[in-house]
């Protein structure tokens, strides 16, 4: 079993409850990273419901969580052949952290036109691109990132004022990718709002959606990340992901606080 499958493995422990753990190395600040959580909701997930991939998965995140065991009840919405909903509802402690809902299905058995207004980007490959210079941030003991573009925000403590990061991912162990890794990797990448004023904030997740839309091939993923409002402190990030064969795996959006270091309110979440 892969760090990643141990770290977000869950057990059965009542009807529809299911208990997973918190585990270091995974946190930005004193808080779990929110893909990261989302992920163990998505093990629960796949163990409750009766189609084993997510389709669609959205989180609003209520309360910071923290390292340990939180429990996730899952609660059946409905469904039919192809597609079934749910909602998780995380505690830690009794209380409510993280409240999920969401749509699995089984990816493979899809059918149907595709079509794409835009182009995948083409970046040089992971094995050209220098490791990330964001080490002071403990999640990046388990997701590796390597940039083509925003480098500067590490190297030179500056933004370049395009509110887009573009760049690889991978497990830090050389793990490869699965369906449920891919709820964390949405989440994995800076905030792109940091290539406008530099590395001097913290951004906080408020909601996150993932739409997943094929399993990914073994290797790093490749994303995009980009913001164009930022608005009384409230930021949108919107996300693209491809695997390793160039297929369209993952495409994401978050709402987010900005906040400035220094600035007199405290971190929700």
């Amino acid at each position: 079993m892969s760090q990643f499958a141990r770290e977000t493995a869950v057990e059965a422990v009542g009807e529809n409850l299911y208990r997973g753990e918190l585990c270091e190395g995974w946190r930005v600040g004193e808080v779990p990273n929110g893909g990261y959580v989302m992920a163990i909701a998505g093990r629960a997930l796949r163990a409750a419901l009766p189609h084993r991939d997510p389709l669609t998965v959205s989180a609003f995140y209520l309360a910071p969580t923290a390292l340990g065991p939180i429990d996730c009840q899952v609660e059946m919405l409905g469904g039919g052949r192809g597609t079934s909903f749910a909602e998780v509802k995380m505690f830690q402690n009794e209380q409510l952290k993280v409240k999920v809902t969401a749509a699995y299905t089984d990816l493979d058995k899809l059918k149907g036109e595709n079509w794409s207004s835009r182009e995948r980007p083409h970046y040089p490959p992971w094995d050209e691109c220098p490791p990330s210079r964001d080490k002071g941030v403990e999640f990046r003991q388990r997701a590796e990132i390597r940039l083509v573009s925003g480098q500067e925000v590490f190297s030179e403590r500056k933004g370049d004022g395009s509110g887009e990061f573009r760049g690889w991912m991978a497990h830090r162990d050389g793990t490869d990718p699965d369906i449920i890794s891919l709820l964390m990797f949405a989440d994995a990448g800076p905030p792109p709002v940091l290539t406008v004023f530099g590395p001097v904030g913290w951004v906080p997740t408020v909601e996150l959606t993932v739409q997943v839309r094929a399993h990914p091939a073994p290797g790093p993923i490749q994303f995009r990340t980009v913001c164009h409002y930022l608005t009384n402190g409230v930021v949108e990030e919107d996300g693209e992901y491809w695997d390793s064969d160039g297929q369209l795996v993952v495409i994401s959006r978050q709402t987010a606080k900005f906040r400035l270091q220094g600035s007199p309110l405290k971190k929700k979440g």
